[in-house]
């Protein structure tokens, strides 16, 4: 009798050995190598068989036109580039509790009303009733809404095939099981093989999957970093559980943009999607304050602007602190470093917190000119005009670099009663500003500072 191959598969990032190893050398992880018992299939040519696939010439293959299916949530449909295509499997990823199964219920819901066939949301994790009185929180009864609670895989797809639902959920792919694979459910290879089987019938039968997938901290379960490469789309619900506001992004889209997002506000009835998220970010802001700077940043093609909140204090400690909510660490220190060296602000015995209003994470450069105003503007108690908003890349010599789609960006501030506008000296020819707007081009990070705050603060 032949001896079972085994080999050893990291649970964080997949990285296969043949031995163990006490850190991987995939992702560097302790301890996540797990021993897994490797089946080898035999090819149809080892068995002597004939291949059936053909070979076609790319000008006769035949295609049909894209029909995606509204989910009535414009946010979740811009995100994914104007509906679902059939056929299709989305990841949903996200931390545990940040209402990834609360969206995925409200969308079910709406396609089972919208005439796009029956919904199929199967559970591993909860119990029909469990599901019911959720459904009942969210007002998310229909009658071409069905529940099932199920972990094996051969199961699924039998009530799967006698159903014949247009979409099926499943939460979570994580507790997903093949019985042929003697893996535990959650490991890397019954992640992939699950995958891999609802992949071949979403192609086959023309139905689309949506999988949820966990991600935690200390990589016990297979992530869905391991299925990016095996799904159509990859979204992920971002957010604070301690805030109200949840963005969903996506990482990858073989049916449109990965530039777009989409905001959502978490409430009693659910996921509620917001319309105009620079309204919401900025309601809070009564009245101008020092350390406080808006910033008109941009994500895909819309934009939005957000309030940064900075506050300098004397130290306490032999190193000062620097403490970052919602921006690059790496990159905020880097702009404390220009402020001291380029316009001389003594920073280095001062606590520094910087962080994003509304929980939001901004990661594009044309957020840098706001951090240095808002900074500035703590450090010397001095408040910026409420109605200023601030648009610039910096440079480690201090100078202001051009940003895209300006023009969008002002635009946008008009709209919320901004006066004046601050912005790189490179784009001043060509552009359609709005008139209601001033706009003050400046080269370097000091000038920008002399025009928002007074000038004897700078000097």
């Amino acid at each position: 009798m032949a001896k079972e191959k085994t080999a050893y598969s990291c649970q964080e990032c997949g990285y296969t050995s043949s031995r163990w190893m006490g850190r991987c050398p995939g992702c560097g992880s302790w301890n996540s190598l797990v021993e897994e018992k490797v089946s080898r299939s035999h090819s149809r040519l080892e068995a002597g068989g004939a291949i059936h696939s053909r070979v076609y010439p790319i000008k006769e293959v035949e295609i049909d036109e894209e029909l995606r299916k509204q989910t009535g949530i414009d946010e979740f449909d811009r995100v994914l580039g104007g509906g679902i295509v059939a056929g299709s499997l989305i990841l949903v990823g996200g931390d545990p509790g940040i209402g990834k199964s609360t969206l995925l219920l409200q969308i079910s819901h709406n396609l089972s009303l919208k005439g796009h066939g029956g919904v199929l949301y199967i559970s591993g994790e909860e119990s029909p009733q469990q599901i019911r009185l959720r459904a009942d929180r969210l007002s998310s009864l229909s009658e071409d809404l069905y529940v099932l609670s199920e972990t094996d895989l051969s199961l699924i797809v039998e009530h799967i095939g006698s159903l014949k639902p247009q979409t099926v959920v499943i939460d979570s792919i994580q507790t997903i099981y093949d019985p042929d694979l003697s893996s535990a459910p959650g490991s890397i290879a019954q992640v992939r093989e699950c995958a891999s089987q609802l992949m071949h019938l979403a192609n086959r039968e023309g139905l689309s999957f949506f999988l949820i997938g966990h991600m935690t901290k200390d990589g016990s379960l297979a992530g869905p970093m391991s299925l990016e490469h095996i799904v159509d789309v990859v979204l992920y619900l971002e957010g604070d559980k301690d805030h109200l506001y949840r963005i969903l992004r996506a990482v990858k889209n073989r049916f449109g943009s990965t530039n777009e997002i989409g905001l959502f506000e978490m409430g009693e009835g659910g996921l509620v999607e917001v319309a105009n998220p620079s309204a919401i970010f900025l309601s809070g802001r009564s009245h101008p304050a020092p350390g406080s700077a808006v910033v008109a940043s941009l994500e895909g093609t819309r934009p939005f602007l957000i309030e940064l909140q900075a506050l300098v204090t004397r130290t306490n400690f032999t190193v000062p602190q620097r403490i970052v909510t919602g921006l690059d660490y790496k990159r905020t220190s880097l702009l404390i470093a220009v402020l001291e060296k380029k316009v001389g602000l003594p920073l280095r015995e001062m606590d520094v917190f910087v962080n994003v209003v509304g929980g939001v994470r901004l990661a594009e450069p044309a957020a840098d000119l706001g951090i240095l105003v808002a900074i500035a503007s703590s450090f010397r108690d001095v408040e910026v005009d409420g109605r200023t908003v601030v648009v610039g890349e910096v440079g480690l010599s201090g100078e202001i670099r051009r940003v895209s789609s300006t023009e969008v960006r002002l635009k946008e501030a008009a709209k919320l009663g901004f006066m004046r506008a601050i912005v790189p000296a490179g784009m001043k020819e060509g552009l359609d500003y709005p008139p209601d707007i001033e706009v003050i081009h400046c080269q370097t990070v000091l000038e920008a500072l002399k025009h928002t705050l007074s000038a004897r603060s700078v000097n």
